[in-house]
């Protein structure tokens, strides 16, 4: 399992160690009407937005024996990013790899924490809130029956495992049916792969831009 939160841009942040558990609430929307002679009745309505939540670290120093991978990103960077995604007002995509996790999310809560004795390693919880666009008309679009899109949501990259003999350009021609673009997915995951672009390696998990 692998988890990623991908922005409209095609920037991405890969958590490097996973958390033990992610907790994902789900709640029904009642209205509940007082009846004369029979008291509260509850109405169903539409379902609540989902909060998905989970904790986690990330290590100063890569270990083997639980990051998903290397080079890991300095801690202080990536919590930044997770700041900028908090503060941002556009969705971002998570994606929980090996589940049915996949949808666009507003960052809504996230915290840090020091630890003694683990100097460098910066522990934080994050609570995510999935997203759903508001569609409302105003009396000009309900009369043309048209309806302007009120967020751009460019399409967002998937994710690909590199498998036994693969290359950059045979995953290209596979996936974008040009095995010249092997150099959009090289520039996508440079950080992973290192300064060559053959160097990919079978397990290695390549965000692949549209």
């Amino acid at each position: 399992m692998d988890i990623f939160f991908i922005d409209s841009t095609g920037d991405w942040l890969w958590l490097p160690v996973n958390p033990g558990e992610i907790s994902i609430k789900r709640e029904k929307q009642l209205e509940t009407v007082n009846v004369m002679r029979f008291g509260e009745i509850d109405f169903p309505q539409a379902e609540k937005v989902k909060d998905i939540s989970f904790s986690s670290f990330f290590p100063k120093v890569y270990d083997s024996s639980y990051c998903r991978y290397q080079p890991v990103p300095d801690p202080q960077q990536a919590m930044n990013r997770l700041n900028d995604l908090m503060l941002s007002k556009r969705p971002v995509q998570l994606l929980i790899t090996d589940t049915d996790v996949n949808v666009f999310v507003l960052v809504s809560a996230h915290s840090s924490t020091f630890r003694g004795g683990e100097p460098g390693d910066v522990y934080f919880d994050l609570t995510c809130r999935t997203w759903r666009e508001a569609k409302v008309r105003t009396a000009e679009e309900a009369a043309s029956g048209s309806l302007e899109a009120r967020l751009d949501l460019q399409p967002v990259p998937q994710i690909y495992e590199v498998a036994e003999n693969d290359t950059l350009w045979t995953i290209a021609k596979r996936l974008y049916g040009n095995g010249n673009r092997y150099t959009d997915i090289y520039q996508a995951n440079q950080a992973l792969i290192g300064p060559s672009p053959d160097w990919i390696r079978q397990g290695q998990r390549l965000v692949i831009p549209q």
